[in-house]
């Protein structure tokens, strides 16, 4: 290993912000529904709650929760607009993590 990897390779070990984000993310995500959620987010710059119901097919009583979970860990960020609440993954570095989730477990077709 060049000597260049070996301190990229240190430094992503000892970057305790990154691990924690990253734990605590990988942690909320785990659950079957939250992870078909973010990889419908994380193909979408923003989508609405109505449509997050109707992609997933469940309740919106139960994506509204599910959703309060991944916003409490910091994964997501909403915005309100009239009577529409619409979500988006709120740090670049989920954004990347989902998209490598994406590639290797979401299927194409949504959205």
């Amino acid at each position: 290993m060049s000597a260049t990897a070996e301190k990229v390779e240190n430094v992503l070990i000892t970057n305790e912000e990154d691990i924690q984000l990253a734990s605590r993310s990988m942690k909320a995500m785990a659950h079957p529904l939250r992870l078909k959620i973010m990889c419908i987010l994380g193909g979408n710059p923003e989508v609405s709650v109505q449509d997050l119901v109707e992609e997933v097919g469940t309740s919106q009583s139960n994506i509204s929760q599910h959703l309060s979970i991944l916003r409490d860990k910091g994964i997501l960020a909403s915005r309100k607009d009239a009577n529409k609440v619409y979500y988006r993954i709120s740090d670049p570095k989920i954004l990347q993590l989902i998209g490598s989730l994406r590639a290797a477990f979401c299927s194409a077709g949504h959205r």
